[in-house]
């Protein structure tokens, strides 16, 4: 057997736990997890003593803001950021100019992933158009992601052709994403609701992120909470695969949960700002650059539960860069802003440093980030996981290294993080994408291009054949 990469001295999560072990890699897939004294001819040895051996974040939600919006983004500095923050597979998101709703632009977004991306990826096009869906299922993509959501005052992040509010229409898009087998990424929201309770707070003057964050989270959520309803009553209607985003309410985890157990095809998503970034302090202090969301304490405290005890699936970034002076506007206008927060640098090391913190196990975290999303997304066997034949996604972590998030270590070309002088404990050093190390010692080393399609392991024996 030819060993390209021996990982040496490291712990290693595996399915069955973490084990002492070293980790063997042959061309771009896992060869071995083996006993230390085992002798083995290795091209390249690195010596990982007392830091873990990680599986790669898979993140289903990321907005690389490429093509149409890149003066915020592009698909090298997300996927530059990915590899600093041990993502190794990114799914990109549809809410792009063009939108990507059809064939013609789903061919034109990978092309661009294809020359650009530094990691792995897949991308979510919108089902808007509904004589696309099963050709573009027949691309190789494993999600759509839809909008139940117009915005106010804007016509950004949530451009013409994502949307869809329709119930009637919704379900007839499940009954045809249905018989592609995907899974449909749907962002609940009660349009009607929320066209209501925000009028109430735009009436009485209160445009700023304070008035903005009590609008999404008023009456306990009811914007969600309704949506959400709506959404899994028509899963279960239709048989449709689902995938929540943003989830952040009491009873709309407890709704998740209830469906779950009745045999609903359901998964959930939380995304970095809800535990991280959604206190009142981090509004009144922060304003814009901290929305996304509020989430009342009560609601807080749902969501960790929910990650604790896996009614919440998976984590992903929702990486959402915008540029200061898309956020500046929002301290006197909020409504005018342009809402969402950077995410996929920090993300896994905050999830590590929460471990350390005794707020999640490290099982709960590598299921969240790696194991569930890739068997909810058909990348089963082949990402999330460190196993012998699968990819070998690979991120070393110490857990042990105390350090301060800066703007300054941004590689996003916005230059800024809403977690700017945060301590964390946690740190990423070196991250392999299918065996190709693209990150090292604080340097991104992959060049863009080293990025493929992530296919199931079917559809990758298709294509062989």
């Amino acid at each position: 057997m030819t060993i390209d990469l021996r990982l040496s001295g490291g712990r290693i999560a595996t399915p069955h736990g973490v084990v002492d072990a070293d980790l063997l890699v042959s061309g771009e897939r896992i060869a071995g997890i083996v006993s230390r004294e085992t002798a083995v001819d290795a091209a390249r040895t690195i010596d990982v003593t007392g830091k873990l051996v990680l599986p790669g974040m898979v993140d289903v939600h990321v907005h690389t803001r490429e093509p149409g919006y890149t003066h915020k983004e592009d698909i090298r500095t997300t996927t530059e950021q990915a590899a600093a923050g041990g993502v190794t597979t990114i799914f990109g998101m549809p809410n792009l100019d063009p939108p990507t709703t059809d064939t013609a632009t789903l061919r034109d977004v990978f092309g661009m992933y294809e020359r650009s991306s530094i990691v792995d990826y897949n991308h979510n096009p919108a089902p808007t158009k509904l004589d696309e869906v099963v050709a573009m299922s027949e691309m190789g993509i494993r999600a759509y992601k839809i909008y139940m959501v117009v915005d106010t005052g804007r016509t950004y992040p949530h451009p013409a052709g994502t949307g869809m509010h329709d119930h009637g229409h919704l379900l007839q898009l499940m009954d045809i994403i249905a018989t592609t087998g995907k899974r449909f990424i749907i962002h609940p929201h009660d349009q009607a609701l929320m066209d209501y309770i925000e009028g109430e707070i735009l009436a009485r003057g209160e445009n700023t992120p304070q008035g903005y964050a009590t609008a999404y989270a008023a009456r306990e959520g009811v914007i969600w909470d309704t949506a959400i309803d709506v959404v899994l009553r028509l899963a279960e209607a239709s048989g449709c695969p689902i995938h929540i985003a943003h989830i952040q309410t009491p009873r709309s985890i407890e709704a998740v949960r209830r469906a779950k157990a009745n045999g609903v095809d359901v998964t959930c998503e939380v995304n970095h700002w809800a535990p991280f970034l959604s206190t009142w302090d981090d509004v009144e202090r922060l304003g814009p650059y901290a929305l996304s969301y509020w989430l009342p304490d009560e609601n807080r405290a749902a969501v960790w539960e929910g990650m604790r005890d896996g009614t919440i699936d998976i984590a992903s970034s929702d990486h959402a860069p915008h540029t200061r002076e898309e956020k500046e506007v929002g301290w006197t206008e909020m409504w005018s802003a342009h809402t969402g927060t950077p995410g996929i640098q920090y993300y896994y090391p905050l999830m590590l440093d929460a471990v350390n913190k005794g707020q999640l196990t490290l099982d709960r975290v590598v299921d969240m980030v790696a194991t569930q999303p890739a068997a909810a997304f058909g990348l089963e066997g082949v990402k999330g996981v460190l196993e012998v034949g699968a990819d070998a996604d690979i991120v070393v972590a110490d857990l042990n290294a105390p350090w301060t998030i800066t703007n300054d270590g941004v590689l996003s070309r916005i230059e800024w993080t809403c977690y700017d002088g945060r301590e964390i404990s946690a740190r990423i050093d070196r991250t392999f994408v299918r065996g190709h190390e693209v990150f090292a010692d604080g340097v991104v080393t992959g060049a863009p291009g080293t990025g493929k399609l992530a296919l199931s392991s079917t559809d990758r024996e298709g294509n062989a054949r």
